[in-house]
Formats: structure tokens, C-alpha cells, sequence
């Protein structure tokens, strides 16, 4: 592996040399400059590129500030999307207002990681997959690429999954959830003739779209008046009384919902779209700082809404049973009073049930408002996993797919199990999956926290913008912390299913996910080890 590390770091280095990238880019790499790179990408993303106007104000120029706003609220999408919005619900059901804080801590945690991603594409000039396939020998990058690619089809499928409940709630079940799974294979295609109207017109609607959910869950938030001290409480302290298995779960189910694998490599390609010289510090810097501005704007709007729903469920339905909430929907003439059992089980809710409680205790109004959220969120977050796989695939395989083809691809991939459950099981265990693919993202996002941290880390990539003492080791904090997690859920999960045979593929799985993750950090301190070493002439020990 060094020997390889070794000999691609050479061959950066030289090629970076003779084509004259040291001094005319201020960043320490540059984009590769064969005719193969150089040609035109199909994606439309990039055909024009915003211009920053000038400001004779060097401190701060709201122009500015809008010249650089969008990359950030494209992003901030993924942390909007359906299986976000379960996770919120599930948890203010389960667990009250007790686990807001990680909600927030998660959020900044999640700003942290978007602000490397965004240096790297400033400083850079190419997004974390281009690096990757710069950095990573053969067989490890195609794992890397894998995992990626599975995050992003995980993510598609929580998109169909709450078009496709959303289009059901709208028509008072009309329209079957297998009818709404299909229905979003076409305004998939629809979506991607958008951006052919300009890239400003594109990232508006967007903001648009995430103001649709920004209406709909405040409205909700209205309605149901959260008491603000619990709020509050829940924010700032972070505890968790009482809690056990459940709350643990919806935690780590919060983690992998905020935090994306695939937002963190969409980001440092987004912010491509902008002119930035980098043959100047001054201006990187400023890029650098703007987009930090707005990444973290659009991340505060994120998390309001996300607290919207986490407050209404916690308020409204905590420690609500069946047989209460049957009552009230068989008294308000629902037609989804069949849904809970009668029983003094402790409700249980998903997006699906959301909507009909809602309607059941607040109104009709409440239900359709609801659902109007739920499509806003599903069909929002449908083009950005669509840019996520062009990205990711132009970036690691060199491959310059149409954008119809790749959507083609991932959407099938993602439809096919997606409408079978639809077709032959119920609303219940079409939702459900949006709870495993919630903890699959989390198990998932070290291959994009360990690549981002390592080589924002490096000075021969980032020269004098890379990570400083304290960026590393709390990035490197984050990353045990995540792994840890998801271990110690790993084995909740398959203790509880009482299978040897399960323990023997679990531990496997484990052993393997381990060492790759081990790997992954290894290659940090290898590449770093010979790029040195080339730099200064001496051999590789």
C-alpha cells in the first residue's frame, strides 16, 4: 500500500510540475490536466458559473453573501429529507423532548463537516471523489466508491418512500403506495430538465421548496403550542433520563439521518459552481468565509424545521396509547382509525400515522398540511441524491455518465425493492424501512468523515488552509464516536434476534468493517509520510 501511496504521489507531484499547477494555483493540487479530465462534464450543474461581484467593503458585503448563497441550501436538503422527518417524529414519540440535544449536536457537528467539505472544494478546485480517486489505490477506492453509492440508494429510497405516502395522504388513499412509487419515476425525469432554465433559477427553487416545509411543519408547530421551556430544556441539557435501547436507537437513527455520507462529498462539488480565482489567497479565504455564512444560515433553517417536528410529536403524543388515539380517530370519522389497535400498547408512529394523527386530533387540515411537507421534502431531496450520484460517479470511476442514465440506474435500483414492499406489504413496513436505512446511513458515515478529516489535514493538499490541532482531534473524536456506536448498535440489534448463525456473519462483517475503517485512517498517515519524503528527496522506509 505505501509502495503504491508512494508512487501516486510522485506522479501527482510530477504532473503538477510540468504542466505548471504549483504556481498557478494557490492550493498544493490541481484538477488533472489530461484530455480526458479536460472534457466538457455532461452535468449541467456547471455550465455557468455565478461571478462574485466586486464590494469595497472587505469585511463583509451582503452582495456577496448572494452571490455565494446556494451550494449550502442545496445541502442542507439532505438534512430535510423523509427519513430525516421520521426520525424527528419517532423521536419526540419515544423519547419527549430528551433528545433535541442530540438533534443540535448533531446539526453542528454536521456544519463542521460541511465547512471542511467546502474548503476542500474551494481550495482544490475538485470535490472529495476526485481526491479519492487521486489518493486511494485501486481496490480500496472501488470500496469506498461502493459504500458511497449504497448510501446514496439508501437515501433514494427514503425519498420514494415519502413521495409515495405523501401522494396517498393527499388523495385520501386513491392513489396506492405503489401507485406513488411509480408516479415519482416520472417527476424524477421531470426534475432534471430544471436546471436547463439557468443554475440561479434552479438553487431558487430549491429555496422555494424548502420554504414549503418551512410553512407546513411551522404550521403544525402552531397548532400543537409545544411548551417552549421543554424545548428549550431538551436543547441545552443534554440528558436523557430514563432512557434505554429505544432512545439509544433513535439517537444513533438521528445521527444517520442529520449526518449524510453522500452530503459531505455533494458539497465539495456544489461549491465548484462558483468563480473563485485560486491563484489568490485572499480570495479563497473569502470564498472560504461566505460559504461558511451561508452553509451555516441554511443549516439553522434546517434544524428549525427538524425541531418543529421533533416539539409536535413530543407534545401531542408522548406516552399516547392505541386505544386513546383509536378513540379520538373513530370520534373524528377517520377512515384510518384501523391503524391502532385496541390496546393500551404505546403508540407507535411514522410518517405515514403522523399525518393521520395529526388529522385525527387537529383536523383534516393539519393531515394535508402535513403531507404537502412530506412531498416537499421527498421531491426537494431527489434532485440533490441525483447530483450526489453524478458527482460521486464522475469523481471515482472518471465516468462521464448522462445524468439521465445515472438517474435511470440509482432510481431503478432504489425503486425495485422499494415498490415490491409497496406492492405485497402494508404502510407499516414500507415505513419501517426508512428506520433501518436511517442506522445503515450511520454505519455508513465514516467513509466520508475519514476521508474529508484526512485530507483537509494535509498541507500537500490544502498548503496553509489545511486543519489545524484542534480540527484533528476533534474530528478524530467524532469518527471513534461513530464507530463505537454503531458497534455497540450492531450488537443490540443481532442479540436481540437470537441466531447464531447471525452472530457468526455479524462479528464477520464487523471484523471487516473495522479493518477497513483502520485502513482508511492508515492511508492518512502513509500518504502523508511519502508525499514528505518525495518533497524532500528522501527514501521511503
Amino acid at each position: 500500500v505505501a509502495g503504491e501511496l508512494n508512487k501516486k504521489s510522485k506522479n501527482y507531484y510530477d504532473s503538477q510540475q510540468e504542466n505548471g499547477d504549483q504556481s498557478s494555483h494557490y492550493g498544493a493540487i490541481s484538477p488533472q490536466a489530461s484530455s480526458e479530465v479536460q472534457e466538457e462534464p455532461l452535468s449541467t450543474y456547471f455550465e455557468d458559473k455565478v461571478p462574485i461581484p466586486e464590494s469595497d467593503n472587505e469585511c463583509f458585503s451582503f452582495r456577496k453573501l448572494w452571490a455565494f448563497t446556494g451550494p449550502g441550501f442545496l445541502m442542507s436538503i439532505a438534512y430535510l429529507d423523509p427519513g430525516n422527518i421520521e426520525s424527528d417524529l419517532q423521536s419526540g414519540a419515544t423519547s419527549d423532548f430528551k433528545l433535541l440535544w442530540v438533534l443540535l449536536y448533531a446539526t453542528i457537528i454536521g456544519l463542521l463537516l460541511q465547512r471542511l467539505a467546502a474548503r476542500l472544494g474551494v481550495v482544490t478546485g475538485m470535490d472529495l471523489a476526485e481526491i479519492c480517486n487521486r489518493q486511494y489505490p485501486t481496490v480500496p477506492r472501488m470500496i469506498l466508491w461502493l459504500m458511497i453509492e449504497l448510501a446514496i440508494i439508501g437515501s433514494d429510497m427514503q425519498e420514494v418512500i415519502g413521495c409515495a405516502i405523501a401522494f396517498n395522504l393527499l388523495s385520501v388513499g386513491r392513489i396506492p403506495l405503489w401507485g406513488g412509487v411509480l408516479i415519482t419515476i416520472a417527476d424524477t425525469f421531470v426534475f432534471l430538465f430544471l436546471d436547463k432554465y439557468g443554475l440561479r433559477k434552479l438553487e431558487l427553487f430549491f429555496g422555494f421548496l424548502i420554504t414549503v416545509m418551512a410553512i407546513s411543519f411551522g404550521y403544525e408547530y402552531g397548532l400543537v403550542k409545544p411548551d417552549q421551556g421543554e424545548v428549550l430544556k431538551g436543547m441545552f441539557l443534554p440528558y436523557c433520563p430514563n432512557c434505554g435501547p429505544v432512545q439509544l436507537e433513535q439517537a444513533v437513527g438521528i445521527v444517520g439521518a442529520v449526518i449524510m455520507p453522500h452530503n459531505i462529498y455533494l458539497h465539495s462539488a456544489l461549491v465548484k459552481s462558483r468563480e473563485v480565482d485560486r491563484k489568490n489567497k485572499k480570495e479563497i479565504k473569502e470564498a472560504n468565509k461566505y460559504f461558511f455564512i451561508e452553509s451555516s444560515i441554511a443549516l439553522l433553517v434546517s434544524f428549525v424545521i427538524n425541531l418543529f417536528v421533533v416539539a409536535v410529536f413530543a407534545q401531542a403524543f408522548y406516552n399516547k396509547n392505541n386505544m386513546e388515539v383509536n378513540a379520538v380517530c373513530n370520534a373524528t370519522g377517520s377512515p384510518h382509525t384501523d391503524l391502532f389497535p385496541l390496546n393500551n400498547g404505546t403508540l407507535e408512529v411514522d410518517i405515514y400515522k403522523g399525518g393521520v394523527v395529526l388529522g385525527c386530533f387537529f383536523g383534516p387540515a393539519a393531515l394535508y398540511i402535513w403531507a404537502i411537507g412530506i412531498l416537499a421534502a421527498g421531491q426537494s431531496s431527489t434532485m440533490t441524491g441525483t447530483y450526489s450520484g453524478q458527482f460521486v460517479m464522475e469523481g471515482f470511476l472518471n465516468l462521464k455518465w448522462s445524468r439521465f442514465r445515472r438517474v435511470l440506474l440509482t432510481r431503478s435500483i432504489a425503486i425495485v425493492p422499494t415498490f415490491l414492499v409497496a406492492i405485497s406489504k402494508d404502510v407499516q413496513h414500507l415505513t419501517g424501512l426508512n428506520d433501518i436505512l436511517n442506522v445503515v446511513q450511520s454505519i455508513l458515515l465514516p467513509f466520508a468523515l475519514i476521508p474529508i478529516l484526512a485530507f483537509t489535514s494535509l498541507t500537500s493538499i490544502m498548503n496553509d488552509f489545511a486543519n489545524g490541532l484542534v480540527c484533528k482531534v476533534l474530528g478524530s473524536l467524532v469518527i471513534l464516536l461513530v464507530c463505537a456506536i454503531n458497534l455497540y448498535f450492531v450488537v443490540v440489534y443481532v442479540t436481540a434476534l437470537n441466531s447464531v448463525w447471525l452472530y457468526v456473519i455479524a462479528t464477520l462483517v464487523s471484523v471487516v468493517y473495522l479493518c477497513f475503517v483502520i485502513y482508511l485512517v492508515s492511508c492518512y498517515k502513509l500518504f502523508e509520510r511519502t508525499m514528505c519524503c518525495y518533497l524532500s528527496g528522501l527514501p521511503m522506509v
